[in-house]
């Protein structure tokens, strides 16, 4: 079979088991995701597999670098995408992503395992891999804020409502003071 015809029919092989499974995701014909442990805590990821255009005979790209994964440490990504693409190397020709999944899924205690407990770990460890010129710039930015005067706070708030948005009308003209600015257009009557 052509490349072609053995990507449609692992498309809907693809949904059928998964039908219903809440953790897979087709983002388009050839992007699939699942999200391994537990919804929205430290130990879960969203590992995505996108075919390329010779895909099952070329291997797909593995990827990590969803947003839902930005509280996982970058050297267990590289290592969840090496340990995939090792697996998949043994499956070229075939039809592999529900495999690749459920090998994740089968070594995913031991894969997490490097991922740091708190969100405070996670936090120190992005505050070691930062530069000496991030912090200068996050300087910068904060010098640019805009200090109010009260004064100009209680002329801000007093022209919207409690619910913060401005009355109605607010931007409407007054149409007999305009006139009376302008003039009518038919001015060539004269007034008694």
């Amino acid at each position: 079979m052509s490349e072609p015809e053995l990507q449609e029919e692992e498309r809907e092989v693809l949904s059928s088991i998964y039908d219903g499974d809440d953790s897979f995701k087709q983002i388009d014909p050839t992007v699939y995701q699942y999200k391994y442990g537990e919804t929205d805590t430290n130990k879960s990821f969203l590992l995505e597999i996108k075919w390329t255009s010779k895909y099952p005979n070329e291997l797909p790209v593995i990827s990590m670098d969803t947003f839902y994964n930005k509280h996982i440490v970058p050297s267990l990504k590289n290592k969840i995408i090496d340990v995939v693409i090792s697996e998949a190397e043994q499956y070229l020709g075939m039809s592999m992503t529900y495999s690749l999944f459920e090998f994740v899924k089968e070594k995913f205690e031991e894969l997490i395992q490097q991922q740091p407990e708190g969100t405070n770990e996670i936090l120190d460890i992005e505050k070691l891999c930062i530069t000496d010129q991030e912090p200068q710039q996050e300087a910068v930015k904060k010098e640019k804020k805009e200090q109010l005067t009260k004064a100009q706070k209680r002329r801000q708030w007093n022209k919207v409502d409690g619910k913060g948005e401005k009355p109605r009308g607010w931007n409407w003209v007054d149409i007999v003071k305009h006139l009376s600015q302008t003039g009518s257009k038919d001015e060539s009557f004269p007034v008694s």
